[in-house]
C-alpha cells in the first residue's frame, strides 16, 4: 500500500507540474481502493509534522533552495523512517461550555501535537496523552453507537471488557453486546429517568465514552452526554475505526510505562543543517 500510494502522489504532482511542497489527502477504504480527497499545492502544517517525523528541518532546506542551494550540495535523499509518528488536533472544546464535539468541514483545532514510537499503538497512545484525551486502564467505558456501527463495536467491546474494564451501554446497544457475550451494564438514556448516563458520568463511574452519532442532526439524548464529557474531562471517541485505535493504545498503555525519549534519539539533524 505504501508504494501505491507514494506512485499515486507523484503521479498527481505530475499532472499539476508541482515543483514545490504539496501535500496529498488520501482516503484508502476498507476494500484498499485509493481515492485523493485533495491536493495543497503549499507548504502548511504538514511542513513541521513531517520534519520532526523524518529529522530533516524542511523549510530551512527549502529556504536554501531558493537562495540557489540544489538537492545535491545538500546532500538530500528520501527518508523512510523506522518509526511511526502519529498527528493529533488539539480541540478546545472545554473552553466553550455547552458546545458539541461533533466535527464537520469547518478547522476547530488550535493547534497539533505529536507521538512518537516503533509502534502504532504506543504512538496513537502518545498523542491522546499529549492532547490531553487521558484514556483510562481501569474504570468503565460507556458505549453506545448508532445501528449501522453496532456490528463493529462489537469486537471493540470485547477486547475492551477482557482488559479489566467494565462496559456501559443505552438499551439498543447493550442488547447487541449481550447477545455477543460481553457482560455488560444497561444504563438509562437522559430522557428515560434517573440515574442516566448524565449522572454516571457526574458521579465519574465512566472515564470513557464511544460514541457515534447519527449524522450532523444527531439525538439531543447523544448531545447532552458529550456535552457532559466536556464538563467532566472524560475523554470522547466518536467512531468506530477511532476506538479500535483506542485499544491498541489502552493495550499498550496495560502492558507497562510508555517510553519517553528526546527526538535526537530517532535521528540525528546536524548533517542536514550545515
Amino acid at each position: 500500500m505504501e508504494t501505491k500510494l507514494k506512485r499515486a502522489a507523484l503521479k498527481v504532482f505530475d499532472l499539476l507540474h508541482c515543483s514545490d511542497y504539496a501535500r496529498v489527502d488520501f482516503r484508502i477504504t476498507p476494500k484498499g481502493e485509493i481515492y485523493v480527497l485533495e491536493v495543497n499545492p503549499r507548504a502548511s502544517r504538514t511542513i513541521p509534522f513531517v520534519s520532526k517525523a523524518t529529522g530533516i528541518p524542511w523549510a530551512k532546506m527549502a529556504s536554501k533552495i531558493m537562495l540557489g542551494k540544489n538537492i545535491s550540495e545538500l546532500k538530500l535523499k528520501e527518508v523512510i523512517p523506522k518509526w511511526i509518528s502519529v498527528k493529533e488536533v488539539v480541540l478546545p472544546f472545554h473552553k466553550f461550555p455547552g458546545s458539541d464535539i461533533i466535527l464537520g468541514p469547518e478547522m476547530k483545532s488550535t493547534g497539533e501535537v505529536m507521538g512518537i514510537s516503533d509502534e502504532f499503538s504506543k504512538s496513537y497512545a502518545k498523542s491522546q496523552l499529549a492532547a490531553n484525551q487521558l484514556l483510562p486502564v481501569r474504570g468503565n467505558i460507556f458505549i453506545s453507537v448508532n445501528d449501522k456501527d453496532k456490528k463493529g463495536i462489537v469486537a471493540v467491546a470485547k477486547e475492551l471488557s477482557e482488559l479489566g474494564l467494565g462496559i456501559y451501554s443505552t438499551s439498543g446497544t447493550a442488547k447487541v453486546l449481550s447477545e455477543n457475550g460481553i457482560k455488560v451494564k444497561e444504563v438509562q438514556k437522559v430522557y428515560e429517568g434517573r440515574p442516566n448516563i448524565v449522572d454516571h458520568i457526574k458521579n465519574k463511574e465512566v472515564q470513557l465514552i464511544i460514541n457515534t452519532p447519527i449524522g450532523r442532526e444527531a439525538r439531543q439524548d447523544d448531545k447532552y452526554i458529550r456535552q457532559a464529557a466536556i464538563q467532566y474531562s472524560i475523554p470522547v471517541v466518536t467512531t468506530v475505526r477511532g476506538a479500535k485505535a483506542t485499544v491498541l493504545a489502552i493495550k499498550s498503555m496495560k502492558s507497562g510505562l510508555i517510553e519517553v525519549k528526546p527526538l535526537q534519539e530517532y535521528y540525528s539533524v546536524a548533517q542536514h543543517c550545515k
